[in-house]
């Protein structure tokens, strides 16, 4: 095996349900390397089917680090926790000559791994609620309204505060608990993280020297199909009573006492919230009811579950595709959409990729590229449309919102307003500066209609 200084670390990239666990065992067992989860559902004990862990069996074939290690009634588990915990284990494979292999859907916890912030959260922050027991300030945070969050922000942080959105209370709450603990602002972190040498305008300088970034892609449609047939292998395997067993473990009480949380922790898992109004009302109501629950529950983690599919797949051609620099590593992309030509096309081409970076050799084949964003387009730039009372962040997002067919409802609503406030042509020729309201209340006398 090759000394460090030329280990790569494989990063496997790819929408839910492309296989990427199924690479890594492969490429894990040909190559003695060890596997890191990047999944923030996966860190928990419990609901093993809806966060779809390997098996104790694929566990046992190879090491398996960052599954099941945190108590599921533990919410204050953060990104930072992760990345401590999971560096110092890369860096131990590392020193035992061994390849690391992380894989994973979490994006934010890959990006942790790849690139390095000067930013670096020792201890969570002491904070004292009412009852006298320590609390977690973004937890608390995340508490007030959107409002008062952007407002807070906008005092300590303007430059921070212009490119979130209002509604984005995690990220809000996140940068003021930044600029509690250090009593920077959260941008000018970012900004030195940026100017760092070796950094770029996405952020610092990558954390590993050689990393090999494999991308597992698929044909939408055919990944929506796969997608399907993985639910219904869930429910096969036992979902439901899975799920009946970890809310009466862990959720029930919380539910009784009107404070489950839906957004922290283990408990915001795709597909357990989707089931809540089926677990908490089966065995309370008729039988017809309950079935219908059910199915409604079935569709809506088959929609969640394309839906986080999509999200995936963008945030690899914009984090990885769009934005070459010095500070992007280039990806290799692998194509799964037929699944019974996985060894020719997937196995054997990713062996060859991550032997060429051992050897120190250029790899076999070339990274996939995708056309840079348009000059001038900025992902951050707030916009605020009055029409429709939102605040839209990005000039692409702008671009798309202005052609919605919400906006174009609230368009025509708001000119419909307007042109029944012009005063109506017979209060034009009288002087009158009455409203369209006012004219309607004479024209009703008067026989006239202002309509």
């Amino acid at each position: 095996m090759a000394g460090r200084s030329s280990l790569p670390l494989v990063v496997i990239l790819g929408a839910t349900g492309t296989g990427k666990s199924r690479l890594a065992l492969q490429l894990a067992l040909r190559l003695g390397g060890e596997i890191v989860s990047a999944d923030s559902m996966q860190v928990y004990e419990g609901l093993d089917i809806i966060t779809n862990k390997v098996s104790p069996q694929e566990q046992a074939l190879c090491k398996h680090h960052m599954v099941s290690f945190v108590d599921p009634l533990i919410t204050n588990y953060t990104v930072v926790d992760f990345r401590n915990k999971a560096a110092a284990l890369i860096e131990d494979i590392f020193a035992r000559k061994k390849v690391p292999i992380v894989v994973g859907g979490t994006n934010y916890y890959i990006e942790s791994l790849l690139w390095k912030v000067l930013l670096v959260s020792k201890e969570k922050p002491k904070c004292l609620g009412p009852t006298g027991r320590t609390v977690d300030r973004k937890m608390e945070l995340e508490k007030l309204d959107g409002q008062e969050l952007h407002r807070r922000l906008s005092q300590v942080d303007p430059r921070m505060a212009a490119k979130l959105h209002p509604h984005d209370k995690r990220k809000m709450a996140r940068s003021l608990q930044v600029y509690d603990e250090t009593g920077v602002p959260h941008s000018e972190w970012l900004l030195l993280q940026q100017q760092e040498e070796g950094g770029g305008p996405l952020g610092g300088p990558l954390k590993y020297p050689n990393p090999c970034i494999l991308w597992l892609s698929a044909e939408q449609a055919v990944l929506e199909k796969q997608l399907d047939k993985r639910v219904d292998a869930m429910l096969e395997a036992g979902l439901l009573a899975e799920l009946r067993d970890f809310h009466q473990r862990y959720n029930q009480e919380k539910v009784a006492e009107n404070c489950q949380n839906y957004q922290h922790g283990i408990f915001q898992s795709i597909g357990f919230k989707e089931f809540h109004e089926f677990l908490i009302s089966e065995g309370r109501c008729p039988k017809e009811r309950s079935s219908q629950l059910l199915e409604e529950a079935i569709q809506a983690l088959r929609i969640v579950t394309k839906r986080y599919a999509r999200k995936q797949n963008k945030w690899v051609r914009n984090r990885f595709l769009r934005r070459p620099g010095p500070n992007v590593p280039p990806v290799y992309g692998l194509p799964v959409s037929d699944l019974s030509r996985w060894e020719e096309e997937v196995l054997q081409p990713a062996l060859q990729i991550v032997r060429s970076f051992l050897q120190g050799q250029p790899p076999p084949a070339e990274p996939v590229t995708l056309e840079p964003e348009e000059p001038g387009e900025g992902k951050r730039t707030p916009h605020t449309c009055e029409p429709c009372d939102r605040v839209i962040i990005g000039d692409r997002e702008w671009k798309a919102h202005l052609r919605s067919k919400s906006h174009l409802f609230h368009l025509k609503k708001q000119r419909r307003l307007l042109m029944a406030e012009r005063p109506s042509p017979e209060c034009q020729e009288g002087g009158a500066e009455t409203t369209g309201g006012e004219c309607r209340e004479e024209a009703a006398a008067g026989g006239w209609d202002p309509s």
